[in-house]
């Protein structure tokens, strides 16, 4: 009885979240979706409070951006925090956690009496955010990388949507109700999510499952020698492992030329949207929109997303055929659709600069709403494509990378909630215009490494030890699945 044998993933396929009937995947995802858009609505819905806490608390509206900033870049970290813990104690009771004390901290700010609570429960509330990549993980838990692109595509769904969601509700919130409320309603969401979650979502993380297939097989007297993973390893985690593991999305980050420029041009289309949404109070108030008339406004970025969502589908099924058939795609393919949609936050951007002239032009309010379409189409674009391509270029270590990516976005997008509005209201001339033409620019000069990156990856990858092991080690498995 001395062998301890390990319980390897192929000696219980059945156990795994592979093997879960499609609709209980789907379930599981929804869950996660609704996990999203809550997370999304958290980093959003204040900015419809910084008018009125700036008024109570004496301070500039500037000053009462920093919580929302501190927020956005305590997310960024936070997403890197959590994911290592995800996979060593399992999915479930990391995003318990990480729900339960989101929700914790909204209850200080909804009885804050000064601005320095805003500013450090905003910023242990971003920390405590599990982020997209741990619901990531759980995605990468039921589905291999040549299956999960519908997958994908849903989930960015949620991620970019969220935000957008939160400024819809936000106008209602801040037309209607009083300071408190913008945190009681991020609070009732986070609440009924984190009920939703406990209640249908299992644990996906393999080695977790593993774990307690062995425990199973002892118990039952099927297999007395039968440890799981991480029993076999012991559940202490040394320094070093921990150090690696924490570090690592850090390290890919800054070594991985691809995780680098992608996670950029991720982070940096997610800054220029969080830039332009600064605009849509003065611009729209040239038509006489009021608070919960420019909330509406958002409507057609919503429309948006799900355009962009939709016409990713087709290509998606496309190259998946061809996969079917035995031909051998690299990762590459993933960022074709993207080439087509990333131009269009340019035009998007130029256009609405100048639509952005106003009724005394003659333009009417709808021909800004059309071009902030175009925008987020490409916004939907860039950040489902560069996932998706993350996660089919480095596997396993698919947390990591996208891990940077989700860092780059919520940094980025924390620093441009204190420089967007100054940017709308100081620049001489036509600020307005100016200010998105400078957007336009920057969006040209941030899409051009997605062509670099499509023509020249496979050179990119062939000079990446993460990319070169991974290769070799997906050799290995196939070989033992045959």
């Amino acid at each position: 009885s001395s062998s301890k044998t390990e319980l390897t993933d192929t000696d219980a396929w059945d156990k795994l979240g592979y093997s879960f009937p499609t609709w209980r995947k789907w379930q599981i995802l929804g869950v996660v979706f609704l996990i999203q858009i809550s997370m999304n609505m958290n980093a959003s819905l204040y900015a419809n409070g910084v008018s009125r806490i700036a008024s109570e608390h004496g301070v500039s509206k500037q000053v009462a951006r920093i919580p929302q900033m501190a927020f956005l870049v305590a997310y960024g970290f936070g997403c890197e925090l959590w994911a290592p813990w995800s996979e060593e104690y399992g999915r479930w009771p990391i995003q318990q956690l990480s729900l339960f004390l989101v929700n914790v901290w909204q209850i200080p700010c909804a009885l804050s009496k000064n601005l320095a609570t805003y500013i450090v429960c905003r910023t242990l509330g971003g920390l405590s955010t599990a982020g997209g990549s741990v619901t990531l993980g759980v995605l990468a838990d039921m589905w291999e990388p040549d299956e999960q692109e519908y997958a994908v595509a849903f989930l960015v769904l949620s991620s970019v949507g969220g935000s957008v969601v939160g400024a819809v509700v936000g106008g209602f919130v801040e037309a209607y109700l009083s300071l408190p409320w913008v945190f009681w309603v991020q609070l009732i969401v986070g609440g009924a999510t984190q009920v939703m979650h406990a209640l249908c979502n299992p644990e996906t993380r393999s080695t977790i499952l593993l774990d307690r297939e062995a425990k199973r097989r002892r118990r039952t007297g099927e297999d007395v020698n039968v440890y799981g993973p991480n029993e076999m390893r012991g559940r202490k985690m040394t320094v070093k492992e921990f150090t690696t593991i924490f570090g690592r999305p850090f390290y890919m980050f800054f070594t991985e030329p691809i995780v680098l420029w992608l996670s950029l041009l991720s982070g940096f289309s997610d800054a220029l949207i969080f830039t332009f949404l600064q605009s849509f109070t003065p611009v729209y108030e040239q038509w006489g929109f009021g608070t919960v008339g420019i909330s509406l406004a958002f409507i057609p970025l919503l429309i948006a997303y799900i355009l962009s969502y939709l016409s990713y589908l087709p290509s998606i099924r496309h190259f998946r055929g061809k996969r079917r058939k035995g031909e051998d795609l690299a990762p590459e393919v993933r960022l074709w659709w993207l080439l087509f949609l990333a131009p269009l936050e340019t035009i998007g951007l130029f256009g609405f600069a100048w639509t952005s002239l106003g009724p005394s032009h003659g333009i009417p309010w709808i021909a800004p709403m059309i071009f902030s379409t175009l925008i987020g189409m490409a916004n939907y674009a860039i950040y489902q494509s560069s996932i998706d391509y993350q996660t089919a270029a480095y596997g396993p270590y698919a947390a990591s990378a996208t891990g940077g990516n989700d860092l780059a976005r919520d940094f980025l997008a924390g620093i441009a909630a204190l420089y967007s509005a100054p940017m709308y209201e100081n620049i001489p001339g036509r600020p307005l215009e100016y200010a998105s033409t400078i957007l336009a620019c920057l969006a040209f000069l941030v899409t051009i490494p997605i062509y670099i990156v499509y023509w020249k990856g496979p050179e990119i990858r062939a000079k990446s030890k993460f990319a070169q092991s991974l290769d070799q080690s997906r050799e290995v498995k196939k070989e033992k699945r045959k």
